[in-house]
């Protein structure tokens, strides 16, 4: 593809936003209703399609190019597709996003200010190896009325064209405006998207901290980075054993190549004599490799840790674990080695779980759960475009919220700038109500 056909893409792209963002929400929900019901009547095309990605990324994976990591983010099965087409039809039942009036306030008698939830317009997505990010990230891109421009990840090319025609398909055919979703494929069309600041409201890149770093070093594009995912596991002193058993081996072996399994358990010296045993045990019975600290080794026969572990995403079944002298230092390990994703504490002590959640600056901070949970489905958004570990505009699992902004809607009835200024100028009220705009309603009164 050449930079003109980006450009013409990108185009129509704008164009196709302004008009999806005034389709109502009935229309916009009867498109998806129609994506879920082909992803499903083309199940066997899909898998088609997709056996031949998984096919080669087993042979780059023999050639020790992939990891079975990402094989098994590339592979699909027909109960995934039908959860790919259910994850649709939950995106179709949320609320409508957009029109929502976040706040109202009056600034005189018949002069009222109200701040309206609309779509962000234009937003770029570039994302790893799992077909089914393609699917989410259109279904809520239609959804919150924003056109996408989708660039997945070459190891699952195959899948991601199968998909991305069976979406193009359904929703013209349910009436959706031709071009609100655009498919990339080359890798340098990721350079000439990120010039067109003037054009695309939005990135989202989801993979390596590198990647997303380079991403934000060239483009002057607002950029959503949705990165790796070094989630933490600790096991206090005051925990129920049998429960952070359970959470720690959900939290690693339930799924383990996806961004919010744990990849370092933190366990406190009290337990540590208890608790390590078993749950090393359940990790190895599941395959799970474990690394361990000194202190860790001298309870269980564990490999050795290294200081690069406290700093990877394994996206396998691999595991570090520390033991540690307090909550302090448990606080102190994620601060220093987290990616600002997910974190877990296990304790029946409330103080202690209040102090690890208001302590730890990540995303999402959980007491006595998987950190597992934190998905944007489990959440209740419908689906996820990704992660989010930054902090502006959007934070932690990003659904349909976090794919809209506002604008200001002042509705009067003829006042004027001047009548506020100079010696015998107006006062301002100024005071919030409770109240949803309307255009019509000054007119009604």
């Amino acid at each position: 593809m050449t930079e003109t056909d980006i450009e013409r893409d990108v185009d129509e792209a704008q164009t196709a936003a302004l008009a999806l963002a005034n389709r109502s929400d009935e229309d916009r929900n009867a498109a998806l209703r129609e994506i879920a019901d082909a992803i499903e009547a083309r199940t066997d095309e899909i898998l088609a399609e997709n056996e031949k990605d998984v096919t080669e990324g087993e042979r780059l994976l023999e050639a020790g190019e992939y990891t079975q990591a990402l094989v098994d983010r590339l592979q699909l099965s027909q109960s995934k597709i039908e959860d790919i087409a259910e994850m649709v039809r939950s995106v179709a039942e949320q609320d409508d996003p957009l029109g929502k009036t976040l706040s109202a306030r009056e600034l005189d008698d018949d002069l009222e200010l109200y701040k309206v939830a609309v779509p962000i317009g234009v937003v770029g997505t570039v994302f790893e190896s799992r077909p089914d990010a393609l699917v989410q990230i259109a279904a809520l891109g239609l959804k919150s009325g924003n056109a996408v421009i989708l660039k997945g990840g070459s190891e699952a090319l195959h899948s991601n064209r199968v998909l991305f025609e069976i979406i193009e398909e359904a929703a013209a055919d349910a009436g959706m405006p031709d071009g609100w979703a655009q498919h990339v494929e080359a890798r340098e069309d990721v350079d000439a998207l990120l010039e067109m600041d003037d054009a695309i409201d939005l990135l989202m890149p989801r993979g390596s901290s590198e990647f997303v770093r380079y991403i934000q070093d060239n483009t002057s594009i607002p950029v959503l980075g949705h990165t790796e995912g070094i989630c933490h596991v600790y096991v206090d002193d005051e925990a129920d054993l049998s429960m952070a058993e359970e959470i720690a081996y959900d939290a690693k072996v339930q799924y383990p190549a996806v961004c919010n399994a744990v990849e370092t358990l933190l366990v406190h010296e009290d337990v540590a004599e208890e608790f390590l045993p078993a749950i090393a045990d359940r990790y190895e019975t599941a395959g799970v490799e474990i690394r361990g600290d000194e202190a860790t080794r001298e309870i269980v026969d564990v490999d050795a840790v290294t200081d690069a572990d406290w700093d990877t995403e394994y996206g396998d079944l691999i595991v570090s674990i520390r033991i540690v002298d307090s909550l302090e230092t448990a606080i102190d390990h994620v601060t220093t080695h987290g990616s600002k994703h997910t974190e877990s504490i296990v304790t029946e002590d409330a103080d202690r779980a209040s102090a690890f959640m208001r302590g730890i600056d990540s995303a999402s901070v959980f007491h006595n759960a998987s950190t597992r949970f934190a998905d944007g489905y489990r959440f209740g958004l419908g689906a996820e475009v990704g992660i989010s570990t930054g902090k502006i505009h959007a934070r932690g699992p990003v659904g349909l919220e976090g794919l809209t902004t506002y604008k200001y809607h002042l509705e009067g009835d003829g006042q004027l700038v001047a009548s506020y200024a100079g010696e015998d100028a107006r006062p301002f009220t100024h005071e919030a109500f409770d109240g949803d705009w309307n255009p019509g309603r000054l007119f009604d009164e």
